[in-house]
C-alpha cells in the first residue's frame, strides 16, 4: 500500500515540482534503513564518462539535468538479479518534434514506468523478499530548448551503436537504451524487463484494458503473463516481427529511433529497445501507455493507478529462493 501511494503521488505531481533531481529526492528516502538495500544515483557527468549519448540527447534541451536512480536489493546469496528498468520522462513536450498542445498536461505522467519499478522495489524490499533485484529509473525532461536534439541528429549509445533521431518525441526508448546497457554491463542480470509509457500506438491496439507485452524470451514472457493474471495488472503479448528491423533502418546510423511511415508503432518501439539491449540476456518490454490512467474503484481510483507495482511484486515473488 505504501508503495502504491508513493507511485501514484509521484505520477500525479505537477512537473514544475517533479523533475529528475526531485524525483530522486522524493523516492530515495523511502528506502532509508531498509536491510540489504543500496541506492545509487548517476548524474550527467557519470553518464558522459560512460558514453551514454542516448539519454543525454533527450535531456540536453532542458535545464533540468538527467539522473539514473538504481535500487540494488540483495535478499538472496549470489544469484544473478532480476532487473526492472523504467522510463522516467518527468515531462514530455516532444522536444523539437513538439506535441500538440491539447492534452499535453498529461505528459507529467510520462515517468510512470520509472515510478512503477521503484514502487515494486520498495514493496519487495519492505517485505524482505528472498531474491536479488535491481530497479532502475531512467530520468530526463524532454524540452525544446536552444540546445535540444534535432531530427536528423546522430548520437552514440553506451554500447557504441549509433542512432539517427527521426523524432525527438520518440525519447523514452532513448533513455531505456543506455539504462539497459548499463544494467547488463554492471549487474549481469538473469533477466531484464522494461516498463514504459512508450507509444500511443499500443493504446490503439489494446485500449485501456491491457499493457502491451513484447519479449524475445518465451520463458520470461510466460512469467510475466502469469504474474499479470495473479496481480490484476493485465498484459497482452504482441509480436516482435522481423520486418520491424527494415522499418527502423537508417542509412547513416545503426538504427533510427522512429519512422514516418504508418504501421506497428508499438512493435517498432519495442524492436528499437531490443536491438540496443545485448543478447543473450532474456529481455521483455511492457508498453503501459494505455493503462496509465485510473477509473473510479476501490483499487483503481481516479488519476494514476500505479500500474506495475503489483505486477512486478508478483514477478519478484516468482524468483524468490
Amino acid at each position: 500500500v505504501d508503495a502504491m501511494r508513493l507511485v501514484r503521488n509521484l505520477i500525479s505531481l505537477p512537473s514544475n515540482l517533479k523533475y529528475p533531481e526531485s524525483f530522486v529526492a522524493m523516492a530515495r528516502p523511502a528506502f532509508d534503513g531498509l536491510p540489504n538495500t543500496r541506492v545509487t544515483v548517476l548524474d550527467e557527468a557519470d553518464m558522459r564518462w560512460m558514453g551514454m549519448g542516448s539519454i543525454l540527447s533527450v535531456s540536453q534541451g532542458s535545464n533540468r539535468p538527467a539522473r539514473i536512480m538504481i535500487v540494488d536489493y540483495r535478499g538472496a546469496s549470489d544469484a544473478a538479479p532480476l532487473a526492472l528498468v523504467g522510463k522516467g520522462i518527468t515531462f514530455d513536450t516532444g522536444g523539437i518534434s513538439l506535441k500538440p498542445g491539447a492534452g499535453m498536461q498529461a505528459m507529467r505522467g510520462d515517468m510512470a514506468g520509472a515510478a512503477g519499478v521503484i514502487g515494486a522495489a520498495l514493496s519487495a524490499a519492505r517485505r524482505g523478499a528472498k531474491v536479488n533485484f535491481i530497479a532502475v529509473a531512467a530520468l530526463a525532461e524532454n524540452m525544446p530548448g536552444p540546445n535540444a536534439s534535432r531530427p536528423g541528429d546522430v548520437v552514440r549509445t553506451m554500447n557504441g551503436r549509433t542512432i539517427e533521431i527521426i523524432s525527438t518525441d520518440a525519447e523514452g526508448r532513448m533513455v531505456l537504451a543506455d539504462a539497459n546497457q548499463y544494467v547488463i554491463d554492471r549487474y549481469k542480470p538473469a533477466a531484464l524487463v522494461n516498463l514504459a509509457t512508450l507509444t500511443g500506438a499500443v493504446t490503439t491496439a489494446l485500449g485501456d484494458d491491457y499493457a502491451g507485452l513484447f519479449a524475445r524470451d518465451d520463458a520470461l514472457a510466460a512469467r510475466l503473463e502469469a504474474a499479470a493474471k495473479l496481480s490484476g495488472d493485465a498484459v497482452w503479448r504482441l509480436p516482435l516481427h522481423p520486418s520491424y528491423a527494415d522499418d527502423m533502418a537508417s542509412p547513416i546510423a545503426d538504427i533510427a529511433n522512429a519512422t514516418t511511415a504508418s504501421g506497428a508503432g508499438a512493435g517498432r518501439g519495442a524492436h528499437f529497445i531490443g536491438f540496443l539491449t545485448p543478447e543473450p540476456t532474456p529481455w521483455a518490454h511492457i508498453d503501459m501507455a494505455g493503462v496509465d490512467e485510473g477509473g473510479d474503484s476501490p483499487t483503481t481510483p481516479k488519476g494514476a493507478p500505479g500500474y506495475g507495482v503489483r505486477l512486478f511484486d508478483e514477478l519478484i515473488r516468482g524468483y524468490e529462493q
